[in-house]
């Protein structure tokens, strides 16, 4: 008889699923999916003044449900909200590239890609700044829109959202496996570009 299996082999399953990281390292550019929460800004901001990337790329127009950028007054988007954040916290203008279009993941990645192509910029290695339940979801959508690009995920840390606490609140298990149907239900346009673009299974 097969032993029977605990609820932490079930909470085990999903962290591996939803949460991604990486060690940070040199790279050409810190992307930031669009967002109003703080901590993935701030952490952006820490990352270039460490000296780790000369650009940060911040995307997003507002949620797409919400049809407009409502988390801060005096701000178009998310992406404006995101430049002047960074800015506040001492990166020049002059190193932030700024995507207003985007109203949702895929569309954070892909317009990202469009932009990095019009200025003619070669992304070899990027860091991906996201909040941590999201990484896992915004790393594959990147990786989609820049295949040749080694992206790693660097996610900010938020109380009760992460890899070793989202299980301990009712909150935490709401959001996390909320992400868990997001992505269950978007993976299937992200691996039929990869296979379509590849001639087989990623």
């Amino acid at each position: 008889m097969a032993e029977r299996r605990g609820v932490g082999e079930y909470i085990e399953a999903v962290t591996r699923f939803i949460f991604a990281a990486d060690t940070p390292e040199k790279a050409d550019i810190i992307f930031l999916p669009g967002s109003s929460h703080t901590e993935h800004v701030r952490l952006a901001a820490e990352l270039y003044q460490q000296g780790l990337a000369s650009l940060i790329l911040p995307s997003g127009a507002h949620p797409k449900k919400t049809g407009r950028f409502t988390a801060a007054e005096g701000y178009a988007s998310e992406a404006a909200w995101m430049r002047a954040q960074l800015m506040a916290l001492g990166v020049p203008a002059e190193a932030i590239l700024t995507e207003e279009q985007a109203t949702f993941t895929w569309e954070n990645a892909l317009l990202s890609r469009r932009l990095t192509d019009s200025l003619d910029l070669q992304v070899h290695i990027a860091l991906l700044c996201c909040r941590p339940f999201h990484a896992r979801r915004a790393l594959m959508y990147y990786e989609a829109a820049f295949p040749e690009t080694r992206l790693l995920a660097i996610p900010a840390s938020e109380p009760g959202l992460n890899a070793d606490d989202w299980h301990l609140t009712p909150e935490g298990r709401a959001r996390v496996l909320g992400e868990v149907r997001r992505l269950g239900s978007q993976i299937n346009e992200v691996l039929e570009r990869a296979i379509n673009s590849t001639g087989g299974p990623p």
